[in-house]
């Protein structure tokens, strides 16, 4: 609110998620806000006292029929650089940043969507998503400009109920997030239904699990599942599959429309691009759709500020870590941020917890963090776990089987330190593990430890 100098803010009174009732209102109050415009979640009226500045969205629409429209439209004609929204980056790895999209950003995004997605005129879209998460604004502009039409639901996506809609809707290109899709599997609330409509999965916001993926698909006659990775920077992903290429589960097959990378080594040097390899990506600077402006922070400070130079031009960060594999396919191995060094081998979580998601059948999911000690010495590896429900297990027996998984199938030196069992993991509003709120936690846990 202060950040985009906002002059007023539509929210709800409540928000009602899996069962359960959060404010908003009063949240949006706290924050600062000047002028807002209240919406029930239920019915017509308010389920809120609000203040007197504070108007309700049935007074608020009362205030329109007062004045007479004219019967005639005249288009606001703006620069292609003007402000069409404002994200804010996940905060995953530390303070969000505030990004303006300009015009062009809603042409990236929807070109994006029709070239590797294949949506059109016809096609019922639905993604569970907010708007602020850039899924958001990506899935309202690809509808606008191609003419699909936006399948919405009203409730948690978790459930039984969200399957029914996307079969009684009609759904066509269905979008998913890799939890929710375990979610799914694991709670086994998708069966009996009909999905044979959609005839492209996507998947984007975390590392896909081959094994879920294979299972989303035999949900309609097993259609591909289309992986993209991108950024609310970029208002577009920079590697994607495509329906044009053959395509593997939980991989991306090439770079998106007008975007390149490169992948570069420990020292900064970018990889030969037929080599397969793992690194930190690099994107080439000239991204159509791309940011070029934070409104919070130093934008060439944060992506141009000591990347090397390619071919003539400085590369673009990113922060990701990108695995190119023989077969020419990418993996995406997380951010560069959860790279952790175990006895001085570099590694990330992603491939840890990949091992360790399928070393019991109890598992729901697993994060891997490393931690210094207190009092000084090699990384800790330390594993957080989910349970599946109904399922029971202790943290020795886990750090037993998970030791033995990565020591088989990644490295006979890596040692796990420590396991934790968790209700469930800390994320974002868009779903994102935030393995640093994890990482913080083992941290207090250990400096309490060393002063006792």
């Amino acid at each position: 609110l202060h950040i985009s100098k906002a002059k007023g803010i539509f929210t709800q009174d409540f928000i009602f998620r899996g069962g359960r009732k959060f404010p908003l209102y009063r949240r949006v109050v706290e924050a600062g806000a000047c002028k807002v415009i209240v919406l029930p979640v239920i019915g017509d009226n308010v389920g809120v006292q609000i203040r007197k500045q504070d108007i309700s969205w049935k007074a608020f629409l009362s205030f329109g029929r007062k004045h007479p429209r004219s019967p005639h439209y005249s288009p606001a004609y703006q620069s292609i650089h003007s402000v069409t929204n404002i994200l804010f980056s996940s905060g995953t790895t530390g303070e969000p940043k505030a990004i303006p999209w300009t015009h062009l950003s809603p042409i990236r995004t929807a070109a994006d969507i029709w070239a590797c997605f294949n949506i059109q005129a016809g096609d019922i879209y639905c993604w569970p998503t907010n708007l602020g998460w850039v899924v958001g604004p990506t899935i309202l502009y690809s509808c606008f400009l191609t003419g699909a039409t936006l399948a919405l639901y009203h409730g948690s996506p978790l459930g039984h109920g969200f399957g029914k809609f996307v079969q009684d809707a009609g759904v066509t290109i269905l979008g998913t997030v890799p939890s929710i899709v375990k979610t799914w599997k694991n709670a086994q609330c998708m069966e009996g239904l009909d999905w044979t409509k959609i005839k492209t999965f996507c998947s984007t916001g975390e590392t896909s699990n081959v094994d879920d993926d294979l299972w989303l698909s035999s949900k309609s006659d097993y259609k591909p599942v289309i992986e993209s990775c991108g950024g609310s920077e970029l208002a577009c992903s920079f590697v994607m599959g495509n329906l044009l290429q053959p395509q593997s589960f939980g991989t991306f097959s090439s770079p998106s429309m007008t975007t390149g990378f490169v992948i570069l080594d420990e020292n900064g040097v970018p990889y030969p691009e037929d080599v397969p390899c793992v690194g930190e990506v690099a994107l080439f600077p000239h991204i159509m759709g791309a940011t070029d402006r934070l409104l919070n922070a130093d934008h060439d400070e944060v992506y141009f500020k000591g990347m090397p130079i390619y071919k003539g031009k400085v590369l673009r960060r990113h922060g990701d870590i990108l695995k190119r594999t023989v077969g020419g396919y990418f993996l995406m191995q997380g951010r560069a941020d959860d790279t952790m060094n175990l006895g001085g081998i570099k590694t990330s979580s992603i491939e840890i917890e990949r091992v360790c998601n399928r070393a019991d059948e109890c598992i729901m999911e697993t994060a891997a963090i490393s931690v210094a000690p207190a009092s000084g010495g090699p990384d800790q590896l330390v594993i957080f776990v989910v349970l599946k429900k109904g399922y029971n297990s202790d943290a020795e027996t886990l750090k037993k089987k998970f030791s033995k998984a990565i020591q088989s199938n990644l490295n006979p030196l890596f040692k796990v330190s420590a396991v934790k069992i968790a209700a469930e993991f800390p994320r974002t509003a868009s779903n994102k593990l935030l393995r640093r709120v994890l990482r913080d936690q083992m941290k207090r846990e250990l400096s309490i430890h060393s002063r006792i």
